[in-house]
């Protein structure tokens, strides 16, 4: 027995690790797991039955009607929604759609902040009355996301009524405890950020006139220097809690790289935070109870809507306590250190996780109207379908680092893993011509045994025990919001898969030999229960294409949760419901190829018809 075996069987059979909880035990064998999955050195009489054991205890099915809350930021209605919109709302509906494979009660919310002096003036200079203009905006994502295939359990809007009690009861509670006071604020304000900031954050520059201006380090927008007298907030007196909160859960911010990057924050001492504005100033928000000419601050009125959604302050105790965020690197700061500390001070749980991601650029340059590089989401979906663009979303954001965009690099990852690699396989292994009878083939315990010596070869049982270890690492990666490594991770085994079939040429085989046709059936039997387990590991990122996988295979809806996770049944000599069942209807080509030359065309004549 190698090292990595006998280190894979501890874990499994350890009483010690079976008593822990699913997290703890997916964090105590991620170096093993991701061994296993490069590797593959398990013998084989451990491989799949091993690592089907493992996901049983990784997932907590006694659990399985746990509540689990996902939200994106409320996205701010002074522009039209971009990709970089999409990218959250995306990688959250992932997140949502996941856990409702694995058997969560999910809930997902999104919506739009529609208060603050940006939309005050963005109305202004369009001659609408702000909440005509905020409604107008707020459609617009809705349709977006709509089309995008978010399945978004609720949508606020900050304009709401509901929305308005919640904050008004939030604001009482923090006041009625003495953590808001009135005081006078004296510093650098960021009117498109709606941010006060310290003069470590404020460089100096040259604007277009050749005028010195003060602008945020961080965002590179313009700063005012800003008196007036207003409502604090006591920030500074939570900073000692706050920093022990992380260090005692160092997994609360994921990427790791941003837990970081908060502690720095807090290292320094952190001043009272202004959470009122003068309403001679501003006028378009909800105003501070007992206090007309006050307005509160748009961002404590907009982190309440996680409350909002959950029926704050009635009944939103279940909910509260299972609550995740997926926010953008630029409003690290006010999820990871200004809401915590308005919810220690409320009396109220912390968020379980703060999923974090960085932004999208376009051929290496930062989106911008002036530049005109603002990508459209529609026009996206239109060129590469909604499943193409959330694939690549998916599949190339890495949360760590900015990414960037171009439709080229689009239409060539596309094209590749979802037409050729994927597509290719199950139009290979579902063809007539292979299978003229159209059921799910019949496996054979002879041709493919547990030990090497019948037709299959090493480079298969390597296989299988990758397909095997799969839905392990992709929870694993879910997890840890590296999503872009759990479909690394599919398409390896795709591409693993495509060998083993060219590998093994099927079409070579002679039907009227019955040696022949057994192997037939096995080859195509181990194809297929690849692409079974691909499927349903793909619902979360690519809903519509992962159905009609499912559909091809006579998969039922039923047969499709994180429980069907049973891969190759008859190679551990277990019955299979699918075997002989008939397969599903040839829905055709499963992505149909994206030729360069139309993606072009398509974009050169969108952009016409804007310059028209």
């Amino acid at each position: 027995m190698t090292a990595l075996t006998r280190m894979f069987s501890h874990a499994l059979h350890s009483s010690c690790v079976v008593m822990r909880s699913p997290c703890c035990l997916l964090t105590s064998t991620k170096t093993l797991i991701l061994r296993l999955s490069r590797h593959a050195r398990l013998p084989r009489v451990y491989s799949i039955y091993h690592c089907q054991a493992l996901r049983c205890f990784c997932t907590d099915h006694s659990q399985s009607s746990k509540p689990y809350y996902i939200t994106t930021p409320i996205f701010y209605v002074n522009a039209s929604p971009h990709i970089g919109h999409v990218y959250s709302a995306v990688t959250a509906d992932c997140l949502h759609r996941f856990k409702l494979l694995q058997g969560y009660n999910s809930r997902f919310s999104t919506g739009t902040d529609e208060h603050g002096l940006k939309i005050q003036q963005a109305a202004s200079n369009a001659g609408e009355d702000p909440l005509n203009f905020c409604t107008e905006v707020s459609q617009s994502f809705k349709h977006v996301f709509q089309r995008c295939g978010i399945l978004y359990t609720d949508y606020i809007r900050t304009t709401e009524k509901r929305h308005r009690q919640a904050v008004e009861h939030f604001w009482t509670v923090l006041h009625s405890k003495g953590f808001i006071y009135k005081g006078t604020y004296e510093g650098w304000y960021s009117t498109p950020d709606e941010s006060f900031l310290t003069p470590t954050q404020v460089i100096d520059r040259i604007d277009s006139e050749g005028k010195p201006i003060k602008v945020s380090m961080e965002s590179g927008h313009k700063v005012e220097w800003m008196k007036e007298d207003n409502y604090m907030f006591r920030l500074s007196d939570f900073r000692t809690e706050l920093l022990h909160w992380l260090r005692l859960n160092p997994n609360i911010i994921r990427p790791v790289k941003f837990h970081h990057l908060v502690l720095q924050w807090l290292e320094d001492e952190i001043p009272d935070l202004s959470v009122s504005r003068q309403k001679s100033r501003l006028q378009w928000g909800i105003p501070v109870p007992g206090d007309p000419e006050q307005v509160i601050y748009v961002w404590l009125d907009a982190l309440v809507n996680y409350l909002t959604i959950v029926n704050y302050p009635q009944n939103h105790s279940q909910w509260w306590t299972s609550v995740h965020h997926v926010v953008g690197k630029d409003i690290l700061k006010f999820h990871a250190i200004y809401w915590p500390a308005f919810l220690l001070a409320a009396g109220l749980p912390l968020p379980q996780t703060i999923f974090v991601h960085s932004h999208w650029t376009v051929e290496g340059k930062k989106m911008s109207k002036s530049l005109g590089n603002v990508i459209n989401p529609l026009d996206a979906m239109e060129k590469f379908t909604v499943d193409g663009l959330r694939y690549f979303l998916l599949r190339q954001g890495v949360p760590d680092s900015d990414c960037d965009y171009y439709d080229d690099k689009v239409n060539k990852m596309c094209n590749s893993e979802l037409a050729d690699a994927l597509g290719g396989l199950l139009n290979r292994c579902t063809a007539p011509s292979l299978n003229p009878t159209q059921v799910y083939p019949h496996f054979c315990n002879t041709c493919f045994p547990k030990e090497l010596c019948g037709k299959a070869v090493s480079e298969d049982y390597r296989m299988l025990e990758a397909v095997s270890a799969l839905p392990v690492l992709v929870e694993l990666h879910f997890e840890n919001l590296h999503i872009y490594k759990a479909l690394e991770a599919i398409s390896a085994c795709i591409r693993l898969t495509n060998a083993f079939v060219q590998r093994h040429a099927p079409w070579k085989l002679d039907r009227k030999d019955p040696g022949d046709q057994r192997w037939l059936d096995t080859i195509l039997h181990v194809s297929l229960e690849c692409l079974r387990i691909y499927g349903i590991l793909l619902q979360p990122v690519v809903p519509d294409l992962a159905d009609k996988i499912l559909s091809r295979l006579g998969v039922t809806p039923e047969e499709r949760n994180w429980d069907s996770l049973n891969f190759l049944m008859r190679y551990e000599g277990r019955d299979c419901g699918l075997e002989g069942r008939a397969l599903g209807p040839d829905l055709g080509v499963l992505f149909n190829r994206l030729e360069r030359s139309q993606v072009k065309g398509r974009t050169h004549k969108m952009a016409k018809s804007k310059s028209q």
